[in-house]
């Protein structure tokens, strides 16, 4: 329970002592395990965090389709090809319930669509990143995806309903994701030399900002207690990142490739990985805009929304119309 006063960052949490009757109404329902629903009363900051948080998690998945659907055409076979394609458009599906998600909050798609096109929103900083070679396709589903997952499980049992609901099907697909990476790294570390060295190149280009996706050191986050107060989050940032390190390089010592961490080592004593500093200096540059492929990516969301106007268009144009017939009958 949250009876004394937290802090983290430059953020506090206030007391059940602290809020009127209403917020504590509220806390206690969250505390209890109770969902909350689009129409209960909700603290209009609880709103605004999940507003921020749902729909940057929306463009990701919709931003993350621009990397993968760069290889769809040169997949090495057939079968590449397939599940390829099949996982972008698992991403779309994903940004689609995730848009419908933030919608129930009382805000339109079309207007945080419009916040990202502008800028104004903020995607995955893991997706400004180019992907080179094949490799880089299987690094993305096994690094990527897999870090994605240990970040998005918690948010099944999110407080607000229709997130963790959303998140259910999201999750059993993004397993699949992560398994298809993996085959391909294992079959690139099972191959010829070059095509080793190729998944070695890649693991060493996406290991640091996959560990960066889990977001800021606890020390730096402002926002991770009030979302844990409100049970939007279940972990910090640190936890969760340490999750996915100790799960990886067992899976990466598998493959016969090494993560490059010269500082990595067991921990008898913690029970966990240690692992070296994360060069946050990049992170926040590539998350204002600075990063390889931002512009690219924007450039490429703006592109596909201006030539998908005329669709737009002749859909409202039929829905006005039969409204019309339903209105004169």
């Amino acid at each position: 329970m949250y009876a004394q006063l937290v802090e983290t960052g430059t953020r506090a949490v206030k007391s059940l002592d602290e809020m009127d009757p209403q917020e504590r109404a509220f806390q206690e329902r969250i505390n209890a395990g109770i969902k909350i629903e689009p129409k209960d009363w909700m603290p209009e900051a609880y709103r605004k965090t999940l507003v921020r948080q749902i729909s940057q998690h929306a463009h990701s998945e919709y931003v993350g389709m621009l990397p993968e659907g760069n290889w769809i055409s040169r997949a090495p076979s057939l079968k590449r090809k397939a599940i390829l394609m099949a996982k972008v458009q698992d991403e779309a599906g994903h940004a689609l319930y995730l848009y419908s998600a933030v919608e129930t909050l009382g805000v339109t798609r079309d207007g945080v669509y419009r916040d990202l096109l502008a800028g104004k929103a903020k995607y995955s900083s893991i997706f400004n990143y180019p992907t080179l070679t094949w490799a880089d396709i299987g690094a993305i589903g096994w690094l990527v995806d897999g870090s994605a997952i240990v970040n998005q499980i918690p948010i099944c049992r999110c407080s607000f309903g229709p997130y963790a609901r959303a998140m259910v099907r999201v999750c059993k697909e993004e397993s699949f994701h992560q398994r298809q990476g993996y085959d391909i790294m294992l079959a690139l570390a099972r191959g010829t030399p070059e095509q080793k060295r190729m998944a070695q190149d890649s693991l060493n280009r996406w290991w640091w900002p996959s560990l960066a996706m889990h977001g800021p050191a606890d020390e730096q986050s402002v926002n991770s207690a009030q979302s844990m107060a409100w049970k939007i989050k279940q972990h910090t940032n640190d936890e969760l990142r340490q999750k996915f390190i100790d799960q990886t390089v067992p899976q990466a010592e598998f493959l016969g490739l090494s993560i490059p961490d010269p500082l990595l080592k067991w921990n008898e004593v913690r029970g966990h990985y240690d692992f070296g500093p994360i060069d946050w200096e990049d992170f926040f540059r590539v998350v204002k805009g600075q990063g390889p492929c931002n512009r690219e990516r924007l450039a490429a969301r703006n592109r596909a929304w201006e030539e998908g106007a005329w669709f737009r268009d002749a859909l409202i144009a039929h829905v006005d119309k039969h409204r019309a017939q339903d209105k004169a009958a």
